[in-house]
């Protein structure tokens, strides 16, 4: 059970089960709820907003089995960012999501020398309530050349849910991208990704870095190029445009990663975000939400059939 309270604080319960006896709370706790980090349910446990049958607990404390642990969380800062009356394909909205087909070139929230035309600054216009959320309730990003399908949480409740969908891998994103060169029918790249060390605005595969998979299927041969399918099972920065360019097969037009040779085909990285599967965070109803390919991308695959592209 959840909610807010009066003064916009997130107000929700739970009752810990029999096969988590014996574990620290604060343990158990990140177990079951992977939205949060057990650093911030330790902060939370010393601050006494989490009481175990109504009176306060240690992080060491051992859960016993059927205890109700109460929740009563700071409210989130509000957004800064400013609405503005930016055009959205919206594929799907109801009052707790709403799922977005974002075009290419629109960037998903303000940066550093960006802080108008955003996906965010769109949002806040169509949904103002978003403003009392973190990222106005945006969970995952698309880079500002991808275009595909994003959900965006209308409330806390769900915004931490999909975050933990996230975390847990239980929400599923595939995607199309066409690269350069022939890679095996199928593949799984299970290769860390960290930041590059000498170019700061690149990530690269090495040592060290996080735990990075994705796995793809080719879709279509087109001469000296593929059209792929890739699942991710993790979301790391860049990942399928560093985990196509380390096999050595760069995505078409991406000249951050080696693609830039094929950028007469098309003038951007060749990806789309077509398929995005999750469970409703309020109802537990699994949905599915997909789009089709940019017009751009139809193209470019349009002429490579035709063998004019190549």
């Amino acid at each position: 059970m959840s909610g807010k309270g009066l003064d916009g604080e997130l107000r929700f319960c739970l009752e810990m089960s029999g096969t988590e006896t014996g574990l620290r709370l604060d343990r158990a706790l990140a177990r079951r709820l992977p939205q949060f980090s057990r650093t911030a349910i330790q902060g939370w446990l010393r601050d006494g907003r989490i009481t175990v049958d109504a009176r306060p607990a240690g992080a060491a404390t051992p859960v016993r089995g059927g205890e109700i642990v109460a929740f009563d969380l700071p409210a989130p800062a509000p957004s800064d960012v400013v609405a503005e009356d930016i055009p959205l394909s919206v594929v799907f909205e109801d009052d707790t999501l709403i799922v977005v087909d974002k075009p290419v070139g629109l960037v998903v929230h303000p940066g550093a020398g960006r802080a108008r035309g955003t996906l965010q600054n769109a949002l806040l216009h169509h949904a103002p309530e978003l403003g009392s959320l973190p990222r106005s309730g945006i969970v995952h990003r698309l880079d500002k050349d991808t275009s595909g399908v994003l959900v965006v949480a209308r409330t806390e409740a769900a915004r931490l849910a999909l975050i933990g969908q996230l975390k847990t891998r239980e929400m599923g994103r595939e995607y199309e991208a066409l690269v350069i060169g022939a890679p095996p029918a199928t593949g799984v790249v299970d290769a860390p990704i960290a930041r590059d060390l000498r170019h700061r605005t690149r990530m690269t595969v090495r040592s060290g870095g996080r735990p990075a998979r994705s796995d793809f299927v080719v879709l279509e041969r087109l001469g000296r190029y593929s059209l792929l399918r890739v699942r991710l099972h993790s979301g790391r920065t860049h990942q399928i445009r560093v985990h196509m360019a380390h096999l050595g097969f760069p995505l078409v037009g991406d000249e951050t990663y080696g693609g830039g040779r094929a950028r007469h085909i098309l003038g951007r990285q060749a990806l789309h975000a077509r398929r995005l599967a999750l469970r409703h965070p309020r109802t537990g109803e699994p949905m599915v939400f997909e789009v089709p390919r940019a017009s751009d991308l139809v193209d470019a695959i349009a002429a490579l059939r035709s063998g004019a592209g190549s």
